[in-house]
């Protein structure tokens, strides 16, 4: 009784690292820092038309007269404690 159990966890074991060894691994691209580019922030140009809207509708690429200070700061690494 106490061999069956053995075997039978052996086996577990062994098929359960078989799988893994076999397991398809995903292939993983390094990321890349998203530029101002990769977003559609609203713009303020001079001669742009205003759309006129009736109920609700999605404007894309609105037309804004001021947005706030937009600046970018690069995210630093800080190093573990020493």
């Amino acid at each position: 009784m106490v061999f069956n159990f053995i075997a039978q966890l052996a086996i577990g074991l062994v098929l359960s690292a078989v799988s893994f060894v076999l397991s398809p691994r995903p292939k993983v691209e390094k990321p890349t820092a998203a530029g101002l580019d990769d977003f559609s922030l609203p713009t303020a140009e001079e001669g742009r038309p205003i759309p006129v809207v009736f109920g609700t509708v999605l404007i894309t690429g609105p037309n804004v007269v001021w947005a706030g200070d937009l600046k970018v700061d690069p995210i630093r690494k800080k190093g573990g404690k020493k």
